[in-house]
């Protein structure tokens, strides 16, 4: 059995339903009701597609390449720090990616299902978190269904965004994203430090 609960922190965090709210707003204000669910559901099975696609096939991938997975995993945790750092003191998630939604508001791939939801930050957790060599085919598979569920939870937040960004507004939602990023910040540290142990025996 995985820990739920971590699990499903460190996916909260990295795909961060709530900050996807104010984007999925710019995106969508131009499109009537019945558009923007489709819009919701479109973007929320192309994120499952890519995150599934690197739980599948990410550590295969890398094994073709002889690379290792600590040291994947030792630089993944230093982009997830220098992404959580973006959303700590930089811009927001949200604030960030409603002024691409500006540029590109008749599309749901980009920028709300990538970067928004599948994100970089969610790409590598995706494989982190499913680790061959420590993880069993049953232990992977609950991790995806905790990954799915919090893709479904964005779903709802889509479909929702309107009431709930009148409930916390903007700048809610970009402190919600910057404690969000505190956390995956620790994540990042833990899983630098991890792959640095296995890759030098330690």
């Amino acid at each position: 059995m995985i820990d739920f609960v971590a699990t499903f922190i460190i996916f909260f965090s990295v795909i961060d339903p709530i900050g996807t709210v104010p984007v999925f707003i710019a995106v969508t204000n131009k499109h009537k009701e019945d558009e923007r669910t489709k819009i919701a559901l479109l973007a929320t099975i192309v994120s499952a597609s890519i995150l599934l696609f690197f739980i599948i096939v990410g550590e295969l991938i890398l094994n073709a390449m002889s690379i290792p997975l600590s040291a994947f995993q030792i630089a993944g945790g230093i982009v997830l720090f220098l992404f959580a750092l973006s959303m700590i003191f930089g811009e927001s998630k949200p604030d960030e990616e409603v002024k691409l939604a500006v540029k590109y508001q008749d599309t749901a791939v980009f920028p709300l299902a990538v970067p928004s939801i599948a994100g970089p930050g969610a790409m590598l957790a995706a494989v982190l978190m499913t680790e061959n060599a420590r993880y069993s085919f049953w232990q992977q598979a609950q991790t995806a269904g905790v990954m799915l569920f919090i893709l479904f939870l964005a779903y709802l937040l889509m479909l929702g965004a309107k009431w709930i960004n009148r409930l916390i507004g903007s700048s809610g939602a970009s402190i919600i994203s910057r404690v969000m990023g505190l956390i995956l910040a620790s994540v990042a540290t833990t899983n630098t430090l991890s792959g640095i142990k296995v890759y030098f025996g330690l």
